[in-house]
């Protein structure tokens, strides 16, 4: 299983883009835990991640999120802005996956 954990301002706002993840994730037959947290959660659910997405409305918390990432030796990203926007889960999808195979 892979787990898929995003971060946003108060973990609603990302809600809809989760919803479309876990179904492209289904389609694929791919068994994943995908969730939206609020950011200030990072620190306690970094550590059962296999990769963190950050929501681009909160990119000022990049560094900060780095730093809990790498202590954790974790893949982070931020959400793509298209890809946000346009709640286009099968492509968050396959970006968190990119993540996880660097």
């Amino acid at each position: 299983m892979i787990t898929i954990k995003l971060f946003c301002a108060a973990g609603m706002s990302t809600s809809l883009l989760v919803a479309k993840m876990n179904e492209a994730a289904k389609k694929q037959g791919l068994t994943a835990l995908i969730k939206a947290y609020p950011v200030s959660k990072l620190e306690s659910e970094a550590p059962t991640a296999d990769v963190i997405l950050i929501g681009p409305q909160v990119t000022y918390l990049l560094k900060d999120a780095k730093l809990i990432a790498d202590a954790h030796n974790l893949p982070l990203g931020i959400i793509p802005m298209k890809d946000y926007g346009m709640v286009n889960g099968q492509g968050a999808l396959q970006y968190a996956l990119s993540l996880i195979k660097k």
